[in-house]
């Protein structure tokens, strides 16, 4: 593909040996050239009119910085940069709490280096809090690797945590010259998207596109393509996207997941209706390369 989803690119050095090297973390941590990234409420701090992504350096960040619980995004425009997670309960932080902005604004709106450092922090902000405890022996587990895994302080157990990542495969179906689009009660009136949902464990990528078309719409797929991949902190999937071919037409809401399911025409999603995926996300870029790839 010639262009990257929103989130995605390669556009920070990981720098995963670096991980390891407990010496050249703290150096790192405490130079002057280090900088920080503020998450506070799964924000992040930003700054300007067109807002930027404000990345703050040692002296502005000390006084939320605990060395211990920064996490290593990489290098960055040249610069070691951390992740600085601040406790939900500082009352605005900076004193600039209208900054900071969540990750479906600055998706919409940050340049493609800085939106995909955003989803990068927010994705292991969310895990770290989500893996306090050991899940074998039950006992706390601390932060190791950079903040990039955990490690249970239980020197008996000493279970090492791995970020995870929750993959889920989005579908666009066509079938001549109509497209498959459904919606959720749960939406804004009038929108509707690609289908989308969870891989199962011992399934494949292609086996679960199939099945959840058909659970939730009872549309039987035949050829399954890979389209690209979005990385989506929400809190921590993955977005796997894929085109297929639609070999059945009758709709039938199998599951109760949708509220409503409908073959869609190119004429008709130029229309104003159905409103469309917001512009972020990887569903409305696999209905406008449709559009724009099938007339």
């Amino acid at each position: 593909m010639n262009s990257q989803n929103v989130f995605a690119g390669a556009f920070v050095d990981r720098s995963g040996h670096r991980r390891e090297d407990p010496d050249w973390l703290i150096a790192a941590i405490r130079s002057d050239n280090a900088r920080f990234l503020p998450v506070w409420k799964n924000q992040c701090l930003t700054s300007g009119e067109s807002p930027r992504v404000n990345l703050v350096g040692k002296s502005v960040a000390n006084q939320y910085l605990v060395e211990e619980e920064a996490i290593f995004l990489g290098i960055f425009n040249d610069q070691p940069v951390f992740a600085l997670p601040i406790s939900d309960e500082v009352t605005a932080p900076f004193d600039a709490a209208d900054d900071f902005h969540d990750l479906r604004y600055l998706g919409s709106v940050l340049p493609a280096d800085e939106s995909n450092l955003t989803a990068q922090a927010i994705a292991l902000i969310n895990w770290h809090q989500l893996q306090k405890f050991c899940g074998i022996c039950g006992s706390a587990t601390r932060n190791v690797s950079g903040g990039n895994t955990r490690q249970c302080i239980n020197e008996e157990c000493g279970n090492r945590i791995f970020p995870r990542v929750d993959p889920a495969i989005i579908v666009l179906v066509s079938r001549g010259d109509q497209c498959l689009l459904g919606r959720q009660n749960s939406w804004p009136e009038g929108r509707y998207s690609t289908i989308a949902g969870f891989v199962e464990p011992g399934e494949s990528l292609e086996d679960a596109v199939r099945r959840e078309v058909l659970e939730e719409t009872n549309i039987r797929v035949g050829s399954v393509h890979y389209h690209s991949s979005q990385p989506w902190p929400f809190p921590s999937s993955l977005m796997l996207g894929f085109t297929a071919s639609g070999e059945s037409e009758e709709i039938l809401l199998n599951d109760g997941e949708l509220e409503d399911a409908r073959w869609f025409s190119h004429k008709e999603l130029r229309s104003g209706f159905p409103k469309l995926p917001y512009r972020l996300s990887i569903a409305r870029r696999l209905v406008d390369n449709w559009l724009t790839s099938n007339g």
